[in-house]
């Protein structure tokens, strides 16, 4: 530590964002010449390696507040700006950082954005607002029993999703249909039922969006999840395909997520469904921390700003743009499986070549699509150690890898792509896996 320099403190993260630290570090060093800290609960050398001190305190613990401002001890004089980015983080770190007087979004509705359970109750208040508008407010229940699911089953005979109050990636959501057995659902979801669960009725739009942005500069964002059982995301399209009326529905959707979950300067995700007219729209869950799944970059590519910069200016005072530019491309973030129910480590493949560089050269040649077309970012292995992954994802941990494409020409539609792309990558890996094509085959 540095007695004389300003200092970014950073609540808690992920540890797939652990690359988004490490430039938001970057940055508040050399556009502020800051030092970051970061607080997170038993840090590892690794958050060392990315910060310049680390602060051991559970943002779920009871006393966080009181044991952060121990922990920081006369320290905290000197944070500058601070911010929050993780789930687990944000009503607790919105707390703490009001009470170091940073300016943040009010801490008092933050568990909105993080308990469902909270955000369905507070939005059920307001049930003949939010009607008015066109949002449908779905009823739900807590679930303790299996008991619990089939009382709520029988209210909701067309169908119901059960999932954890406070779980994040899609873990542990299960889509029960007309037909299903409830009590089979409930035991997949049992291992929440001590941390908090939730039934809440089918909603019944198809199409899934998110309103996303930093302050009062928003985007949508498009949604491409799994059909059946196990809605997984399986890829986020950027800008959305949207008219007018369709567009007005959702920020209005969102606009009212945010005044629930008190959102006014920071970032935010809110997940919505869309009606097929455009003219109705439901919360599936509100978020007051960056999207996942690399959207802020698929927003830099889009629309030249980097969100995280401008996340960082905002924290030390400056003025978050009033728009964004024009779009420049279509991008897309694709999460990529595998060929059948497996073990699978990266190191299973034992050529030199890339099973992505074949999938994305096929694929822009069915299109018709050239090298300067068709560009891939940000390639991730899910995991470099061996893991069983299920060839139909039940969350996101049953992907192999991630990846981000920027389409530069309309005469193709980027969901085709994607859909291109998903299947040449699944032959290509069976075809470089030793011994996986023969079976597959067969």
């Amino acid at each position: 530590m540095s007695p004389n320099v300003p200092v970014l403190l950073i609540i808690d993260y992920n540890l797939s964002r652990i690359a988004e630290v490490f430039r938001m570090r970057n940055y508040a060093h050399v556009r502020w010449g800051a030092e970051t800290w970061l607080i997170r609960s038993n840090p590892q050398a690794l958050d060392l390696s990315i910060s310049d001190a680390v602060f051991d305190v559970d943002p779920l613990s009871a006393d966080f507040v009181e044991r952060a401002i121990e922990s920081l001890g006369p320290h905290a004089s000197r944070i500058s700006a601070g911010l929050v980015f993780s789930d687990n983080a944000v009503a607790s770190g919105a707390a703490l950082l009001e009470r170091l007087g940073l300016p943040v979004d009010d801490a008092s509705k933050a568990l909105s954005a993080f308990d469902k359970y909270v955000y369905r109750t507070h939005e059920t208040a307001q049930r003949s607002t939010l009607e008015g508008m066109g949002v449908l407010v779905p009823d739900f229940s807590a679930i303790h029993c299996v008991e619990d699911v089939l009382r709520f089953a029988d209210r909701h005979r067309q169908g119901f999703v059960i999932k954890p109050m406070c779980e994040g990636n899609n873990r542990g959501v299960v889509l029960v249909g007309s037909g299903d057995d409830p009590a089979s659902a409930f035991c997949e979801v049992a291992p929440y039922v001590e941390k908090g669960v939730l039934a809440e009725q089918l909603i019944p739009y198809r199409r899934e969006f998110s309103h996303d942005g930093l302050g009062s500069l928003t985007f949508i964002t498009e949604k491409i999840s799994a059909d059946g059982r196990y809605p997984v995301e399986i890829a986020q399209v950027l800008p959305a395909r949207l008219n007018d009326r369709e567009r007005q529905t959702l920020l209005a959707t969102g606009e009212q997520i945010n005044h629930l979950i008190g959102q006014a300067r920071g970032p935010f995700h809110n997940e919505i469904k869309l009606n097929e007219d455009g003219t109705r729209a439901a919360v599936v869950e509100p978020n007051r921390r960056p999207a996942g799944m690399k959207i802020w970059s698929l927003a830099r590519w889009v629309y030249g700003l980097d969100l995280f910069e401008t996340w960082i200016d905002s924290v030390f005072g400056v003025d978050v743009p009033a728009a964004l530019n024009a779009p420049t491309c279509t991008a897309a973030t694709i999460m990529l499986g595998v060929p059948r129910d497996m073990d699978f480590e990266p190191h299973d493949i034992t050529t030199d070549h890339h099973p992505f560089t074949y999938a994305l050269l096929a694929s822009a040649t069915l299109h018709g699509l050239n090298h300067k077309e068709l560009v891939a970012y940000e390639f991730t292995w899910l995991g470099l150690e061996k893991r069983h992954i299920r060839r139909v994802p039940r969350d996101n941990s049953d992907f192999a890898a991630q990846v981000c494409i920027v389409l530069h020409v309309d005469r193709v539609d980027i969901r085709d792509v994607i859909q291109t792309l998903r299947e040449q990558w699944l032959m290509e890996l069976a075809r470089l896996l030793p011994g996986q094509s023969q079976r597959i085959a067969s």
